[in-house]
């Protein structure tokens, strides 16, 4: 893998500049063929009996007028996949979660020695986390990691608030960073890690409960995240963090989180108006949120919060 290309000098950073602030996301029609084939990738890691997987796709096509349109993609996928984990009475995404994990790991020594040779190692780990986005299995059936490394080391992210984020890292005491998939979370160990021995006090949050290749504590574990800081769990199995499911703890710690660091499109779409010190790393997997961001579907981001 190539190393990181030293980034350019920071110039001071600015107060932060008044942008336009983005409309709450909600259920788009362009939505629906992506609820389907979730579905379909879903049932086909789930099971190879064709009838069983026609079944639970009937089933679920049947019920999505029962979904709530008005609120984010993410809840509308959150009773998606509720209701394929009850109909198959599984977690369809188990196996390919271990296999990424495994993937991850064997390329971690490299990816460690990137970061520890980069004369700016925070600016390198957060943009090995934001590649690491790219291992998603709700959405992809494959994945390219070593093309996401490369675009997230050597081309411009389509929003870059390293500056700020950088800054808002130096004064945080105490960091809550949200988790997202299985596998990233090796990406995400990397940045912690870089948190953790500049003496930051961090939390990694993993979900509540299976859903889609989304990392649980135990997942957390396998990453090798445990060893590094304190791992919790957010009390709830929806997709991104939806702050009325999760626990009254990790709603507690979110509330008094000096700096929360947020992986993921799920967690961006449900957290995009929830708190003024945090930062969303991901990659706009979909149109719908590509066009409320006004950018290309694929772009990476470094996005501070409203």
């Amino acid at each position: 893998m190539t190393p990181a290309v030293p980034p350019k000098p920071q110039a001071a950073v600015l107060p932060k500049p008044q942008a336009a602030v983005l409309p709450q996301m909600k259920v788009d029609l362009d939505c629906y063929p992506c609820f389907l084939r979730q579905v379909v990738i879903a049932v086909r890691l789930g099971t190879k009996d064709e009838g069983l997987q026609e079944k639970v796709l009937m089933d679920v096509l049947k019920d999505l007028h029962l979904m709530d349109v008005s609120r984010t993609p993410a809840h509308a996928t959150t009773f998606i996949h509720r209701k394929i984990r009850h109909l198959m009475g599984k977690d369809p995404f188990r196996d390919i979660k271990a296999e990424y994990n495994s993937i991850a790991l064997g390329l971690y020594p490299v990816f460690k020695k990137t970061v520890s040779e980069s004369p700016d190692p925070l600016w390198t780990a957060s943009r090995l986390a934001i590649a690491g986005n790219v291992i998603d299995f709700g959405i992809f059936t494959s994945v390219d990691i070593e093309g996401a490394v490369k675009q997230a080391l050597h081309n411009p992210l389509a929003v870059d608030d390293y500056g700020r984020f950088r800054d808002a890292v130096n004064q945080a005491d105490d960091i809550l960073y949200l988790l997202d998939n299985t596998g990233e979370a090796v990406f995400d160990r990397l940045l912690i890690e870089t948190l953790v021995s500049s003496g930051k006090r961090v939390t990694a949050a993993a979900k509540g409960g299976p859903v889609i290749n989304d990392c649980t504590a135990q997942d957390a574990e396998e990453a090798g995240i445990s060893g590094i800081c304190e791992v919790i769990d957010n009390g709830s199995d929806a997709v991104g963090t939806i702050l009325e499911t999760v626990s009254e703890d990790f709603r507690a710690r979110f509330g008094r989180a000096g700096l929360i660091i947020s992986k993921g499109q799920g967690n961006f779409e449900t957290l995009l108006q929830a708190s003024e010190k945090i930062f969303f790393l991901f990659q706009s997997k979909c149109d719908v949120v590509s066009k409320v961001l006004g950018l290309s579907k694929g772009s990476m981001l470094l996005k501070e919060g409203p």
